[in-house]
């Protein structure tokens, strides 16, 4: 059914990440508008640097002025994390039931072996290459088809 020994489970891991990583930026692209929470971060991005100048200049005016707004963007803030928060919803009760069979097949068998360090870290919930070598495959994979599908634009 699963591979149960390296190589063959450290191949399945990655190509697990790979399609989990693909189908959440798939469906952040499908479900949100890029461009519309591009434009909302920058807004908020801009009203914070003026709320901070104008506190560290002191300048009480401008200060009253921004904090009149600070509804306004809070209901950005709000819509964003709405827009992100979607995509979660779906993909986390499939992959909390994913993660307790793949936890209890792979309890205490190597999946990967990392050069220098082997199959366990000395980490307290990192231990097990189970975790570390998915996580890391899945940050691999997340950033690049988030790039791809435009989900995260590269900044200049």
């Amino acid at each position: 059914m699963l591979p149960e020994s390296i190589p063959s489970s450290t191949l399945f891991m990655l190509l697990l990440a790979a399609l989990i990583s693909f189908l959440t930026s798939l469906a952040n692209r499908l479900l949100t508008d890029p461009e519309k929470s591009k434009a909302i971060r920058k807004e908020v991005a801009e009203w914070t640097a003026a709320l901070r100048k104008a506190q560290k200049d002191d300048d009480k005016k401008t200060v009253e002025k921004l904090m009149k707004k600070q509804k306004q963007i809070m209901q950005l803030q709000t819509k964003l994390s709405w827009q992100q928060m979607k995509v979660t919803l779906i993909f986390i009760i499939p992959l909390f039931i994913i993660w307790q069979f793949l936890g209890s097949f792979y309890f205490g068998r190597p999946v990967a072996y990392f050069p220098g360090v082997g199959d366990v870290l000395p980490l307290p919930i990192f231990n097990y290459s189970l975790i570390w070598w998915y996580l890391l495959c899945s940050m691999f994979f997340g950033t690049i088809f988030s790039h791809v599908f435009g989900v995260i634009e590269i900044s200049d």
